[in-house]
C-alpha cells in the first residue's frame, strides 16, 4: 500500500510505525510525500482496508514515544474489530457519533473511558449492550476524516489496551475472579 503524506514523514525512517485508520503499519519505503507498507491478509480480514480505493482519505498518526504526555488514551494501532455507525447527530459544537459494534469489542467499552475509532482517539460517552457513542469535538472533525463519515459506514475500532491486559492477567487461568479468589489470595 502506497499512502501520500507530508506532516507523518517528518524524521521518518525504515522499519517506523504509522497508525493508518487505526491499523499499525510499518514503512517500508518512503519518500518526501508517500510511504510504502506491506499489508498482510489479517490486516484485510479484519479492519475496513478492504474497502479503501485509490485515492481514500485515511487518518495518519505517528506511533507515541515514552517520553511523550500520553493524553489519557492509551492505544496500539492493533484494532479489535469493526463497527457501524448507526447514527450522527449534532450536539451544539460537537458531533454524537452512535456505532453498534459486536460483544467482543463492546466488553471493553467503558463510559468515560477511551476508544480509537480509525485511528481517531476518542471518550465514550454513553454505552449499552448493542452500540456505544463518542462525542467529536470541532477540532478533531477539522483534522480528522470522521467529519467524512455516514450512517451504515463501516469503522475500524480499537479498544483500551489496558482492558485487555487487566482481563487477560486478572484471571490467572481461571473463568473470572469471584469471591472465593479474591478470599484465597489475601483480599478479604
Amino acid at each position: 500500500m502506497v499512502i501520500s503524506a507530508v506532516k507523518v514523514l517528518e524524521d521518518m525512517k525504515t522499519g517506523d510505525s504509522i497508525n493508518t485508520d487505526g491499523v499499525c503499519l510499518t514503512v517500508t519505503e518512503f519518500s518526501p510525500s508517500s510511504f510504502t507498507a506491506d499489508v498482510m491478509p489479517e490486516t484485510m480480514l479484519r479492519s475496513t482496508f478492504v474497502k479503501l480505493k485509490p485515492g481514500s482519505s485515511v487518518n495518519l498518526e505517528r506511533a507515541l514515544r515514552l517520553s511523550d504526555r500520553l493524553g489519557g488514551h492509551i492505544v496500539s494501532g492493533h484494532i479489535d474489530g469493526t463497527g457501524v455507525i448507526e447514527r450522527i447527530r449534532k450536539d451544539e459544537n460537537a458531533v454524537v457519533i452512535t456505532i453498534v459494534a459486536e460483544e467482543p469489542v463492546l466488553r471493553y467499552i467503558v463510559e468515560k473511558g477511551s476508544v480509537a475509532i480509525d485511528g481517531i482517539s476518542l471518550t465514550i460517552v454513553k454505552v449499552d449492550r448493542r452500540m456505544f457513542e463518542v462525542s467529536v469535538i470541532p477540532h478533531t472533525m477539522a483534522e480528522t476524516t470522521i467529519i467524512l463519515k455516514k450512517s451504515g459506514e463501516v469503522v475500524n475500532i480499537e479498544c483500551d489496551i489496558i482492558g485487555k491486559y487487566v482481563e487477560k492477567l486478572g484471571s490467572f487461568g481461571r473463568e473470572k475472579i469471584d469471591m472465593n479468589f479474591l478470599a484465597e489470595n489475601g483480599f478479604v
